[in-house]
């Protein structure tokens, strides 16, 4: 039989992907990670083609038997993980879980107090997204450069002038814990609520090495969960209160999402399960490259952030590149020699510089999740060092690249497919 020239190339394409991703290049873009071969096999089944309207037990469409079980053990696995009462797991991204709970929070007209662009904000949290889509005003904290951090003192004096509906927690540079604690306290003495978006530290909170917002006295969080929790994408909600609880899960549908993509349920029971036995060990690997990788870069000669602090708490790190030609260029030379970071504003940057910023941001999770320790990341800032201090070629880095990451091509901190599933309808996904 012959084939049409475009499915071919459809096919060639995705294969070119697969091969680049899982096996030459290496990933440090902060946001990503990679499921296991057991949360893959789990997520191609027949539920990505299926429709599950409302909630569990009250669907508007028959055929929801096993997805109705699948999504309330989800939300069982995710509660104890989280050690909350609530769990909301249909937001199909963690911006429609930020746009659900905004939406509950505030009207159109409202204020909004948040951590500031420069410093970290999720577009999600801002006038330039979500929060704007909503006709919401954002008002921005006072950030403490020196400290990577809001400053406090001013953040809460300005929330008793504002007196906003809510306030906004979490950043997607994150390099350390917000002060949740004490952004409640002034909150909730002007009757606004807290909403914590932890998506990029999820799997170090269920690791037990970064504070959960809602037992520091947060009102409601949000996530997505494919980053530091190795899940697959989408968003979570979770909370204390049963009134928050029954207010997003009447909102998010029908006003948000209509199906909320059933494939993504069974391979969250799976994340979740490895991440109950194998999430703190993954967490502490997490923070101990992060480091490692960040003291490596500052020994090759790179302005890695926060120094003083001991660079970061998290799976990020944050390097300003001005002198080498800022933002766009280095992300594009590391690319080019395989390595993938992106560009990122720093906090002196101005809005406007969003497209060639002062900075580029890195992460740490994908690469230990594929088995990278604290030495393998000083062999990263090495690549790092040869191409952007020395200046040599990128294709000749780039092979380098390559032969290191085939050291690095299995996903650890998982568990194997169980043999009696192997024949199953249950498949290990082949890559192409």
């Amino acid at each position: 039989m012959s084939y049409p020239e475009e499915l071919l190339k459809a096919l060639e394409i995705t294969k070119k992907h697969n091969i680049w991703r899982r096996f030459e290049c290496i990933n440090l873009i902060a946001s990503e990670n990679v499921m296991s071969p057991l949360a893959e096999a789990a997520y191609f089944t027949d539920m990505m083609h299926r429709y599950a309207e409302g909630k569990p037990r009250k669907r508007y469409y028959q055929g929801n038997i096993y997805t109705d079980e699948i999504e309330l053990l989800v939300m069982d696995l995710m509660k104890k993980l989280l050690q909350v009462e609530y769990v909301e797991p249909r937001p199909i991204s963690g911006t429609i879980a930020n746009a659900t709970v905004f939406r509950n929070l505030g009207s159109p007209g409202d204020k909004a107090v948040i951590a500031p662009v420069q410093a970290g904000a999720h577009v999600s949290h801002t006038k330039f997204g979500t929060l704007g889509a909503l006709g919401i005003q954002h008002i921005e904290m006072p950030y403490d450069q020196e400290n990577w951090n809001i400053d406090v003192d001013k953040a809460v004096k300005l929330i008793e002038e504002v007196k906003p509906k809510f306030v906004t927690l979490g950043a997607s540079v994150y390099l350390f814990p917000h002060p949740t604690k004490e952004i409640a306290e002034a909150a909730h003495a002007v009757g606004a609520k807290v909403v914590h978006d932890v998506a990029h530290v999820l799997g170090l909170i269920v690791g037990k090495r970064w504070p959960n917002p809602i037992h520091e006295g947060a009102d409601v969080a949000t996530s997505s969960t494919h980053k530091t929790f190795p899940g697959p994408q989408g968003g979570i909600i979770f909370t204390n209160s049963k009134e928050i609880y029954k207010a997003v899960s009447k909102t998010i549908f029908p006003w948000f999402l209509s199906n909320h993509h059933l494939h993504r349920l069974p391979a969250m029971a799976v994340t979740a399960v490895e991440m109950e036995h194998f999430g703190e060990a993954y967490a502490d690997q997490i923070i101990r490259n992060a480091k490692a990788f960040a003291e490596a870069l500052m020994e090759e000669g790179f302005k890695v952030q926060a120094e003083h602090l001991g660079f970061t708490k998290s799976h990020t790190i944050v390097v300003d590149v001005r002198d080498l030609g800022r933002g766009a260029k280095v992300a594009k030379l590391l690319e080019d020699a395989n390595i993938i970071v992106n560009k990122n504003l720093l906090p002196w940057d101005p809005p406007e510089a969003v497209k060639d910023p002062s900075g580029i941001r890195i992460g740490v999770q994908e690469m230990t999740r594929f088995g990278m320790k604290e030495s393998d990341f000083k062999e990263v800032a090495k690549f790092f060092r040869e191409l952007l201090i020395e200046g040599k070629d990128p294709k000749t880095v780039g092979e380098k690249v390559k032969e290191f990451r085939k050291n690095f091509l299995e996903v650890k901190y998982a568990f194997p497919i169980p043999k009696e599933f192997e024949k199953s309808p249950i498949k290990v996904p082949m890559l192409l």
